[in-house]
């Protein structure tokens, strides 16, 4: 493979800055009456969504549609990627109660599939391992034929953390690589690659089903992109989301380019030669956006 290979086509000279943003990342302000009720759900039960931490440009969409990605573990990072908009900070002891509060919003909301990530929590033992346990089988109470999703952090390689996770038996396990390893000096500096990679061949050979991502307009090439892809097939994925990087703010990793809609459909296309199952690829994909249609 050649490593040398230049970056796609983008909307503008990356030398250039700001990139006017293209079109097709442009969305509506919320205006429907389900986005202003999910809302209130959440903040009712004093629950934390990734679609609002993380400033998520699909947020309008997903709950109007009614559903969300919910946060655990608080809202605090302990790790501070440069990519992410979620703060790194003073974290508190997980809530005893959260676990059942994110049941009674997922079946308030009447989810058929729920997906829960959280922050990093490299403060505790276990990496909140436990505590995702117990909100999956208090979600699986509450809502018996429903799937779920979680998206979890790397519990900094720790095998028995993730046994942890994988015995309270969700029906997909995520864990994102988000970018080429030669970017993770300058994007993900306190996590590793290789180390993300084996959490995912762990899922795989206990018999889980496995799904990673990435962001494109880091600063990646087409070929790195495709390597990435390679090493998660490998790792055995049968589900990879790519998207557009959409910096948080002038203070984040500065955005390297826009990626055409047609590039990432070949990125899909390239994920589906390898034989991977699922390969959803488009600029405004994110991890959990329209997670439940691989169900």
């Amino acid at each position: 493979m050649n490593s040398k290979t230049t970056a796609s086509p983008c909307c503008g000279d990356a030398t250039q800055k700001p990139l006017r943003m293209p079109p097709w990342l442009r969305r509506p302000l919320a205006s429907d009456k389900r986005f202003f009720t999910t809302t209130g759900l959440v903040d009712d039960l004093g629950l934390f969504t990734v679609c609002k931490a993380a400033n998520c440009p699909n947020r309008q969409e997903c709950y109007s549609a009614g559903t969300a990605t919910f946060l655990i573990l608080g809202e605090t990072c302990t790790r501070n990627c440069r990519f992410c908009n979620i703060h790194p900070g003073q974290t508190l002891a997980p809530s005893p109660d959260e676990p059942e509060r994110v049941a009674k919003a997922a079946q308030t909301l009447g989810l058929k599939h729920i997906v829960i990530t959280s922050v990093t929590r490299d403060d505790l033992e276990d990496g909140g391992a436990e505590h995702f346990a117990r909100t999956i089988a208090a979600v699986r109470s509450a809502l018996p034929t429903s799937s779920i999703e979680v998206l979890i952090p790397d519990f900094q390689g720790d095998e028995a953390a993730l046994r942890t996770v994988m015995a309270a038996a969700p029906d997909i396990i995520n864990h994102n690589v988000e970018t080429h390893p030669a970017l993770y000096s300058r994007v993900r500096p306190q996590a590793r690659y290789e180390q993300s990679l084996e959490l995912l061949r762990r899922v795989h050979a206990a018999g889980g089903v496995a799904k990673s991502g990435l962001m494109v307009g880091l600063g990646e090439t087409d070929d790195q992109v495709r390597q990435v892809v390679d090493d998660l097939h490998a790792a055995g994925c049968s589900i990879i989301t790519i998207g557009q990087y959409l910096p948080p703010s002038k203070e984040h990793h500065p955005l390297d380019r826009y990626v055409t809609p047609e590039q990432f459909d070949a990125y899909a296309a390239y994920g589906k030669s390898l034989g991977i199952k699922h390969v959803f690829s488009a600029p405004l994909v994110r991890s959990s956006y329209q997670a439940g249609s691989f169900i």
